[in-house]
C-alpha cells in the first residue's frame, strides 16, 4: 500500500493506516507523517474532535490499525526548517546494558529489569532512556526492539519489549482487551483500611486548586503533570480501577501492598495510593506532606530516616499470553532501595500474594 504524502496547503484530508503503521500511537503516526507539527497544536486538534479515527473522536494515544481512515483538519505548520532526525549508531554499550537487565528472551520478545530512575522515553531533558537504547540496537534494515507499554522513570521492574513491529502490535493488543496480568508490590505509609479492596475513580491530567507546590522562588505552582480525582463526564476524565492487598505491615507507620491495575491511566497506582491515604513511600508528585503533618511529627508515625526517599514501587510480576504459543510469566526482584527496607522491616519476599486471586474485569 503506498503511502499518501501530506499537503502543507491542504484542507481537511484523509489517510489511510498503511501496513507499516499498524498498531501505531495517533501521536507518532502524526510525527512520522507531519514532523513539522508541534505537540501542543496536535494535542488540540485531537482534544476538540478535529481528528477523527474512522470517524471517532480519538486520543493521541489510540493505537491504529491497517486499513483505518484518520481524519486531519487543516494543520498550523511550523515553517523553520526542521531539524534533522538524530539516528544512533547501533552501540555495544547499549547492547550490553540492555542483555544485563534481560529476565526472559527469546526470537520475539524481552522482558527487562528497569532499574530505578533510567526513563523508557525520552521527554523534556531527558537524552537516556531504554527507547533510545533500543534505537542504537536497530539493524540495517531499520527494524529494531519496540517498546510495548511504559513504566515511570522511577517505577522499576517489568518491562516487556517486542523485537518486531507486528509483534509489538501483538502484543499491544493483548494489552489493550486486558489478558495481561500486571502485579506491582508498593511500600506505603500507613496502613489502608481495608486492608484488601478495590479502587475505581476518574482521573485526569492537571492538579487542581489545592494541589500546589511551591516553585524554585517559593511561589506556589500548579502541577500540570500531576493526575487528579475527577467527576465521571468531566473532560479527559478516564475510568481507573486498581485491586490492592496488604501484604505484611508495620502498624501504623508503613504497609506492603500488592496491587493489580485492571486499567492502565498515567500514574494510576501512585495517584490511587494517595487517594485512599496511603501514598507510596518516596513518591515525590503524590506523597508530598507539610511539615506539621502528624505522619511526619508522630515518631510512632514517621517513616524512619534510614528509609531512602525513592519511589518504593516495583512492576514485580506480569503474565501474559504470548501471540505465538503459550505464557510468558516474569518476576522482576526488589531493586536495591526496596530490598533494604524488606530488610529493615523483616518483610518476606515468599509471603503469600493474595493480589493474584483477585478477578480480573
Amino acid at each position: 500500500m503506498s503511502k499518501q504524502e501530506f499537503k502543507k496547503d491542504g484542507g481537511v484530508q484523509t489517510f489511510i493506516v498503511s501496513a507499516d503503521e499498524d498498531g501505531m500511537r495517533l501521536d507518532r503516526w502524526f510525527k512520522r507523517r507531519v514532523p513539522d507539527l508541534s505537540l501542543g497544536h496536535l494535542n488540540k486538534i485531537v482534544r476538540t474532535g478535529q481528528v477523527r479515527v474512522d470517524g471517532a473522536r480519538a486520543q493521541t494515544s489510540t493505537r491504529l490499525t491497517e486499513g483505518a481512515s484518520v481524519r486531519v483538519p487543516p494543520l498550523k505548520i511550523d515553517e523553520a526548517p526542521a531539524k534533522p532526525a538524530i539516528k544512533r549508531a547501533p552501540s555495544d554499550a547499549d547492547a550490553k546494558a540492555i542483555q544485563k537487565m534481560v529476565l526472559f528472551e527469546d526470537k520475539h520478545v524481552m522482558v527487562l529489569n528497569k532499574p530505578y530512575g533510567l526513563a523508557v522515553q525520552g521527554g523534556s531533558g531527558t537524552t537516556h532512556h531504554i527507547d533510545g537504547m533500543l534505537m542504537g540496537m536497530a539493524a540495517e534494515n531499520g527494524d529494531r526492539p519496540l517498546l510495548v507499554h511504559r513504566l515511570d522513570r522511577d517505577t522499576s521492574g517489568v518491562l516487556l519489549i517486542a523485537k518486531t513491529r507486528k509483534m509489538a502490535s501483538d502484543l499491544g493488543e493483548i494489552f489493550r482487551s486486558r489478558q495481561a496480568r500486571k502485579i506491582y508490590w508498593s511500600i506505603v505509609e500507613g496502613v489502608p483500611k481495608p486492608p484488601q479492596g478495590r479502587i475505581s475513580l476518574f482521573l485526569a491530567k492537571g492538579a487542581g486548586m489545592g494541589d500546589e507546590r511551591r516553585g524554585p522562588k517559593g511561589g506556589a505552582r500548579i502541577d500540570p503533570e500531576k493526575m487528579r480525582i475527577a467527576k465521571h463526564g468531566e473532560v479527559d476524565a478516564q475510568h481507573s480501577i486498581t485491586y490492592y492487598a496488604t501484604v505484611d505491615k508495620v502498624a501504623p507507620r508503613l504497609a506492603w501492598l500488592s496491587m493489580k491495575p485492571v486499567t492502565g491511566r498515567t500514574h494510576q497506582l501512585r495517584a490511587h495510593a494517595e487517594a485512599i491515604g496511603n501514598p507510596i513511600i518516596g513518591d515525590p508528585k503524590y506523597g508530598i506532606r507539610p511539615d506539621n503533618d502528624p505522619r511526619r511529627t508522630d515518631p510512632l508515625r514517621a517513616i524512619p530516616s534510614s528509609v531512602e526517599n525513592k519511589l518504593h514501587l516495583l512492576a514485580r510480576r506480569l503474565v501474559i499470553p504470548h501471540p505465538k504459543g503459550g505464557t510468558i510469566d516474569v518476576t522482576a526482584p526488589l531493586p536495591p532501595h526496596m530490598k533494604a527496607t524488606f530488610e529493615l522491616f523483616g518483610f518476606d519476599v515468599s509471603s503469600y500474594d493474595p493480589i493474584m486471586e483477585a478477578p480480573d474485569e
